[in-house]
């Protein structure tokens, strides 16, 4: 994708991605699906045997849970039991959702270098916008884009460049953190570097969808890392 010139009214930005990148929300997502299914008869589901697909939303989780079940399941009940998932998910935000260790002490040590932040998540804008509320972090965020605020949503790349151009970003000095292959392949088509967690929500190794860079912690996201990504992208 072709970008526009640099604008020097412009910031440099990074855009985080939600669930499995920034807020590890697994245990209260998880704690929805089980009260979701319990009126089903199941038993309760652990973050080991679902894990991989919290970030994917609450209908797959619905799904893999009849799956592993062995149970059958159609689109209707997947839509009904996704509505009570929903409503018992917003009603406990933020739960004992957390940010990932060494994220907030990221963002400071790159807010002091000039960059703005954004959010851009597949979760919807309400409970995004809710959960970084409520955790005290919307005065961090200059956008925060969800799954239904456009007619696309990633893996399209333009919920990406929309993103950066609500907050006042400068897609030639962007950078995408995520934790999926969803991400990354976003930041590929957006022609945005992206550094890849490997803590996320995933049943694959980031690295196997080869990312800009791979970290396991926060404190690898330096500002000499983000800096070198942004000049290799920009040739």
């Amino acid at each position: 994708m072709t970008k526009r010139a640099t604008d020097t009214k412009l910031r440099p930005i990074i855009i985080f991605d939600l669930d499995g990148t920034l807020i590890d929300t697994a245990p209260d997502l998880i704690a929805s699906l089980n009260h979701t299914l319990k009126s089903d008869g199941f038993d309760v589901i652990d973050h080991l045997a679902i894990g991989s697909l919290v970030g994917m939303g609450g209908r797959a989780m619905i799904e893999r849970a009849y799956v592993m079940a062995e149970r059958r399941v159609d689109a209707e009940l997947v839509e009904r039991h996704h509505r009570v998932f929903l409503e018992h998910y917003a009603a406990g935000i933020p739960g004992i959702s957390l940010p990932y260790p060494g994220v907030l002490e990221a963002i400071a040590r790159a807010g002091e270098a000039g960059f703005i932040f954004a959010i851009c998540t597949n979760k919807p804008e309400g409970m995004a916008k809710s959960l970084i509320e409520r955790l005290s972090l919307s005065d961090l965020f200059d956008a925060i884009t969800g799954g239904d605020t456009f007619s696309f949503r990633k893996p399209d790349p333009r919920h990406l460049i929309e993103t950066i151009g609500r907050a006042g970003g400068d897609p030639d000095r962007a950078l995408m953190v995520g934790d999926s292959r969803t991400d990354i392949d976003t930041a590929k088509a957006a022609g945005i570097p992206v550094v890849a967690v490997d803590f996320g929500y995933t049943d694959r190794h980031v690295s196997e969808f080869e990312p800009s860079a791979v970290i396991s912690h926060y404190d690898e996201l330096t500002l000499g890392l983000i800096d070198k990504l942004i000049a290799a992208a920009q040739g």
